[in-house]
Protein backbone atom coordinates (compact mmCIF):
# COMPACT_ATOMS: atom_id res chain seq x y z
CA UNK A 1 0.00 0.00 0.00
CA UNK A 2 1.04 3.40 -0.87
CA UNK A 3 1.97 4.20 3.38
CA UNK A 4 3.68 1.05 3.70
CA UNK A 5 1.43 0.00 5.87
CA UNK A 6 -0.12 -3.47 5.19
CA UNK A 7 -3.52 -4.43 6.91
CA UNK A 8 -5.37 -7.64 6.30
CA UNK A 9 -7.38 -10.70 8.07
CA UNK A 10 -7.19 -14.17 6.42
CA UNK A 11 -9.82 -16.80 6.14
CA UNK A 12 -10.29 -20.45 5.40
CA UNK A 13 -13.03 -20.20 2.44
CA UNK A 14 -12.98 -23.87 0.78
CA UNK A 15 -15.77 -22.54 -1.94
CA UNK A 16 -14.14 -19.67 -3.41
CA UNK A 17 -16.62 -20.18 -6.30
CA UNK A 18 -19.30 -19.37 -3.93
CA UNK A 19 -17.43 -16.06 -2.83
CA UNK A 20 -16.64 -14.63 -6.50
CA UNK A 21 -20.33 -15.13 -6.79
CA UNK A 22 -21.02 -13.27 -3.86
CA UNK A 23 -18.73 -10.26 -4.63
CA UNK A 24 -20.18 -9.65 -7.88
CA UNK A 25 -23.06 -9.46 -6.24
CA UNK A 26 -21.96 -6.97 -3.78
CA UNK A 27 -20.68 -4.80 -6.71
CA UNK A 28 -16.79 -5.78 -6.38
CA UNK A 29 -15.10 -5.20 -9.55
CA UNK A 30 -12.72 -7.86 -11.01
CA UNK A 31 -8.75 -6.22 -10.78
CA UNK A 32 -6.70 -9.24 -11.30
CA UNK A 33 -8.15 -12.36 -13.54
CA UNK A 34 -7.14 -15.39 -12.01
CA UNK A 35 -2.77 -15.59 -11.84
CA UNK A 36 -0.50 -17.92 -10.80
CA UNK A 37 2.66 -16.93 -8.50
CA UNK A 38 5.82 -18.23 -7.79
CA UNK A 39 7.15 -17.09 -4.45
CA UNK A 40 11.06 -17.44 -3.03
CA UNK A 41 11.10 -15.99 0.42
CA UNK A 42 14.80 -15.40 1.52
CA UNK A 43 16.76 -15.80 4.56
CA UNK A 44 20.92 -15.56 6.35
CA UNK A 45 22.07 -18.62 6.47
CA UNK A 46 21.55 -17.92 10.43
CA UNK A 47 17.68 -17.57 9.93
CA UNK A 48 18.44 -13.68 11.18
CA UNK A 49 15.46 -12.69 9.05
CA UNK A 50 12.93 -15.37 10.59
CA UNK A 51 14.29 -15.10 14.33
CA UNK A 52 13.24 -11.22 13.84
CA UNK A 53 9.64 -11.84 11.94
CA UNK A 54 10.48 -10.23 8.86
CA UNK A 55 9.84 -11.33 5.37
CA UNK A 56 12.35 -10.40 2.75
CA UNK A 57 10.45 -11.80 -0.74
CA UNK A 58 10.64 -12.40 -4.57
CA UNK A 59 7.56 -12.65 -6.12
CA UNK A 60 7.11 -13.73 -10.03
CA UNK A 61 3.23 -13.33 -11.41
CA UNK A 62 2.69 -10.84 -14.08
CA UNK A 63 5.47 -9.11 -13.23
CA UNK A 64 8.23 -8.84 -10.45
CA UNK A 65 8.34 -7.46 -7.27
CA UNK A 66 11.00 -7.69 -4.56
CA UNK A 67 9.11 -7.42 -0.86
CA UNK A 68 9.79 -6.28 2.93
CA UNK A 69 7.51 -6.97 5.86
CA UNK A 70 8.41 -5.85 9.10
CA UNK A 71 7.36 -7.94 12.10
CA UNK A 72 3.34 -8.44 12.28
CA UNK A 73 1.00 -7.14 15.45
CA UNK A 74 -2.46 -9.44 15.22
CA UNK A 75 -5.32 -7.97 17.49
CA UNK A 76 -8.35 -9.97 16.66
CA UNK A 77 -7.45 -11.84 13.52
CA UNK A 78 -5.97 -8.52 11.92
CA UNK A 79 -2.74 -8.59 11.41
CA UNK A 80 -1.01 -5.19 10.49
CA UNK A 81 2.79 -4.72 9.68
CA UNK A 82 5.24 -2.60 7.71
CA UNK A 83 5.59 -3.34 3.37
CA UNK A 84 7.60 -2.09 1.17
CA UNK A 85 7.53 -3.05 -2.54
CA UNK A 86 9.13 -2.35 -5.36
CA UNK A 87 8.74 -4.18 -9.28
CA UNK A 88 12.14 -4.82 -10.77
CA UNK A 89 12.72 -5.97 -14.11
CA UNK A 90 14.09 -9.66 -13.89
CA UNK A 91 13.78 -12.46 -11.57
CA UNK A 92 16.88 -13.87 -12.30
CA UNK A 93 18.84 -11.14 -11.69
CA UNK A 94 17.42 -9.85 -8.28
CA UNK A 95 17.87 -13.31 -7.46
CA UNK A 96 21.55 -13.23 -7.64
CA UNK A 97 22.08 -9.87 -5.96
CA UNK A 98 20.17 -11.31 -3.22
CA UNK A 99 22.44 -14.23 -3.02
CA UNK A 100 25.28 -11.74 -3.76
CA UNK A 101 24.56 -10.05 -0.30
CA UNK A 102 24.30 -13.17 1.19
CA UNK A 103 20.75 -13.84 1.21
CA UNK A 104 20.15 -17.55 0.28
CA UNK A 105 16.27 -19.04 -0.42
CA UNK A 106 14.64 -20.88 2.67
CA UNK A 107 11.22 -21.60 1.36
CA UNK A 108 9.50 -21.74 -2.16
CA UNK A 109 5.88 -21.75 -2.24
CA UNK A 110 2.96 -21.14 -4.99
CA UNK A 111 -0.55 -20.20 -5.52
CA UNK A 112 -3.21 -19.11 -8.03
CA UNK A 113 -4.69 -15.28 -6.81
CA UNK A 114 -7.82 -14.14 -7.81
CA UNK A 115 -8.22 -9.85 -7.27
CA UNK A 116 -10.93 -7.71 -6.32
CA UNK A 117 -11.89 -4.36 -5.58
CA UNK A 118 -14.69 -3.40 -3.28
CA UNK A 119 -14.57 -0.03 -1.98
CA UNK A 120 -11.08 0.95 -0.13
CA UNK A 121 -10.44 -2.75 -0.20
CA UNK A 122 -8.93 -5.42 -1.72
CA UNK A 123 -10.32 -8.67 -1.92
CA UNK A 124 -7.86 -11.66 -3.36
CA UNK A 125 -8.83 -15.25 -4.07
CA UNK A 126 -6.27 -17.19 -3.08
CA UNK A 127 -5.96 -21.27 -4.43
CA UNK A 128 -3.32 -22.73 -2.34
CA UNK A 129 -1.76 -26.83 -2.49
CA UNK A 130 -3.44 -27.54 0.96
CA UNK A 131 -6.52 -25.18 0.31
CA UNK A 132 -8.26 -22.15 -1.15
CA UNK A 133 -8.52 -18.77 1.53
CA UNK A 134 -9.75 -15.34 1.36
CA UNK A 135 -7.89 -12.44 2.33
CA UNK A 136 -9.42 -8.78 2.57
CA UNK A 137 -6.91 -6.06 2.53
CA UNK A 138 -7.40 -1.91 3.58
CA UNK A 139 -8.29 0.34 5.99
CA UNK A 140 -9.93 -1.70 9.21
CA UNK A 141 -13.32 0.05 8.81
CA UNK A 142 -13.46 -1.07 4.92
CA UNK A 143 -12.19 -4.34 6.17
CA UNK A 144 -14.79 -4.87 8.56
CA UNK A 145 -17.13 -3.74 6.19
CA UNK A 146 -16.43 -6.67 3.42
CA UNK A 147 -16.33 -8.94 6.10
CA UNK A 148 -20.14 -8.38 6.67
CA UNK A 149 -20.87 -7.65 2.96
CA UNK A 150 -19.63 -10.75 1.93
CA UNK A 151 -21.12 -12.87 5.05
CA UNK A 152 -17.38 -13.69 6.52
CA UNK A 153 -17.66 -11.89 9.89
CA UNK A 154 -18.42 -14.99 11.68
CA UNK A 155 -15.52 -17.36 10.19
CA UNK A 156 -12.09 -17.61 12.01
CA UNK A 157 -9.50 -15.53 11.14
CA UNK A 158 -6.16 -17.06 10.28
CA UNK A 159 -3.60 -14.77 12.51
CA UNK A 160 -0.42 -15.96 10.18
CA UNK A 161 1.45 -15.82 6.95
CA UNK A 162 0.82 -18.84 4.48
CA UNK A 163 4.31 -20.29 5.42
CA UNK A 164 2.69 -20.06 8.82
CA UNK A 165 -0.47 -22.38 8.20
CA UNK A 166 2.36 -24.50 6.22
CA UNK A 167 4.45 -24.97 8.76
CA UNK A 168 1.12 -25.85 11.34
CA UNK A 169 0.16 -28.19 8.73
CA UNK A 170 3.78 -30.06 8.36
CA UNK A 171 3.64 -31.31 11.81
CA UNK A 172 -0.09 -31.71 12.13
CA UNK A 173 -0.21 -34.32 8.81
CA UNK A 174 3.66 -35.51 9.07
CA UNK A 175 5.00 -33.72 6.12
CA UNK A 176 8.35 -33.58 5.48
CA UNK A 177 9.00 -31.73 2.22
CA UNK A 178 10.36 -27.55 2.46
CA UNK A 179 8.76 -26.07 -0.60
CA UNK A 180 4.87 -25.41 -0.41
CA UNK A 181 4.32 -26.42 -3.72
CA UNK A 182 1.17 -27.94 -5.92
CA UNK A 183 3.47 -30.87 -6.87
CA UNK A 184 4.71 -31.40 -3.53
CA UNK A 185 1.06 -31.86 -2.11
CA UNK A 186 0.02 -34.31 -5.38
CA UNK A 187 -2.32 -37.01 -3.70
CA UNK A 188 -2.29 -35.52 -0.52
CA UNK A 189 -5.75 -34.75 1.24
CA UNK A 190 -6.09 -31.91 3.48
CA UNK A 191 -8.66 -32.44 5.72
CA UNK A 192 -10.66 -29.16 6.54
CA UNK A 193 -10.53 -29.44 10.28
CA UNK A 194 -6.36 -29.24 10.03
CA UNK A 195 -6.94 -25.24 9.82
CA UNK A 196 -8.81 -25.30 13.15
CA UNK A 197 -6.29 -23.51 16.24
CA UNK A 198 -3.65 -21.89 13.69
CA UNK A 199 -2.25 -19.91 16.50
Amino acid sequence: MSDHSETEVKLHVPDLDGLAARLVAAGAALHSPRTHEHNVRYDTPGGDLSRQYIVLRLRQDARVRLTYKGPAQVTEGVMSRYEAEVTVDDFATMDGILRALGYAPFAIYEKYRTTYRWGEAEIVLDELPFGNFCEIEGPLPAIHAALAALGLQDRPRIPTSYLGVFAVLKGRLGLAFRDLTFANFAGIVVPPEVFNNLT
